[in-house]
């Protein structure tokens, strides 16, 4: 798939399952980041790769999570709180890790990182692989982020949920470029 079709045609897929891709396709998508725009070639992002095991150790943590929340939730409210991290084959957590700078200020190094984190989504599409971004209270859950070792200077951008895209993809909205770009 060449670039600008890539661009003009990913969306996110809020279903995926099967097995993770495989590691040369990983690569691909960590390769697609590392070219996100970065002013000062900080590098200020790191990723988290979860699978296997791993995402049901993260799948206790966020059940765990929101039970610190809320003592008072079932145990299915906290079966449905572990299921979220079960969604996919891998998670990836895409961590900025900006820090004070004297010319580059810390928004613009977590933009960075968004960008990086966009990069990866693209480079997913390109691939035929599916994946979403999301966020929601357990990317800044003070219990998820110390078990996921994020520094006192680091933040979750997102969770990319990555795997084999389940059924058709939904159909793309037209949408007009002049509704968004004006001249000035």
């Amino acid at each position: 798939m060449d670039a600008l079709s890539a661009l003009h045609t990913r969306s996110s897929v809020a279903r995926v399952s099967g097995t993770a891709p495989a590691d040369s396709a990983i690569d691909n998508l960590f390769r697609a980041a590392l070219r996100a725009p970065d002013h000062g070639q900080l590098r200020p992002w790191r990723f988290l790769r979860i699978e296997g095991q791993s995402l049901q150790k993260l799948a206790e943590l966020f059940a765990a999570a929101a039970l610190q929340d809320d003592p008072a939730l079932s145990v299915e409210e906290q079966q449905s709180a572990a299921s979220k991290a079960l969604r996919a084959p891998l998670i990836i957590a895409s961590i900025s890790r900006a820090a004070p700078h004297p010319k580059i200020p810390v928004p613009e190094q977590d933009l960075s990182a968004a960008a990086a984190t966009h990069a990866i989504l693209l480079a997913a599409h390109a691939q035929g692989i599916g994946a979403i971004w999301r966020t929601g209270p357990m990317a800044s859950h003070p219990l998820i982020t110390a078990a996921l070792g994020i520094g006192e200077n680091e933040k979750i951008i997102g969770f990319l949920y990555v795997g084999q895209p389940e059924g058709a993809p939904r159909p793309l909205r037209e949408l007009n470029v002049s509704d968004f770009v004006k001249s000035w």
